[in-house]
């Protein structure tokens, strides 16, 4: 155990690189909730935990109150998801729900610990169709959803276990990054 929580120790100092570009997002949503958009997010196992998270802090609060800001986590919709998996298979779980609620102007953030996750790269491709903005949070690159996606960080860990760890603090750096380009009082 003690080596895993040194791992994470060294993993979390090497993601420093990603301040700016996870800032840049934030003061980006601040703009797109401005104009009314919203935030779609999609992820299977854990990174469907995450980006679920993720959605939690914008329609609740991360740190500090505010206004609750629109976000779908797609995969937490259950019978939309079944029919979807059911009637079109599961590469279109999340690409048909995009169709559905996406809207040029969106943001979808998608998050894969391998980046390769067929239904979550279909998802990306559905939101460029429709001029939706994409952003990924991945494991190791390149990857196909880093490489389709207009921005991502990939997390060059080698465990699944540290990557979904990393996300989920990029995830909170993230919503403390829009509070505070929302200019949410501390």
């Amino acid at each position: 155990m003690a080596d895993h929580f040194a791992e994470l120790s060294l993993a979390a100092e090497r993601l420093r690189f990603a301040v700016p570009r996870i800032t840049a997002w934030g003061e980006r949503l601040a703009g797109v909730f401005a104009a009314g958009g919203r935030v779609l997010s999609c992820g299977n196992g854990g990174s469907a935990a995450e980006a679920q998270h993720l959605t939690g802090e914008l329609v609740g609060r991360f740190r500090r109150e505010r206004r609750p800001l629109s976000a779908i986590a797609l995969h937490a919709d259950t019978s939309a998801l079944t029919a979807i998996g059911n009637d079109y298979g599961a590469h279109e779980l999340f690409a048909r729900q995009v169709h559905a609620h996406g809207r040029p102007g969106d943001v979808l953030i998608c998050l894969s610990t391998s980046g390769t996750s067929q239904n979550v790269v279909a998802a990306a491709k559905a939101a460029h169709e429709l001029g939706v903005r994409t952003w990924a949070l991945t494991g190791p690159a390149p990857n196909p959803l880093a490489a389709l996606c207009d921005d991502a960080v990939a997390v060059d860990e080698a465990s699944v276990a540290t990557v979904q760890e990393l996300h989920l603090a990029l995830v909170h750096a993230l919503c403390e990054a829009l509070d505070d380009a929302l200019g949410v009082p501390a």
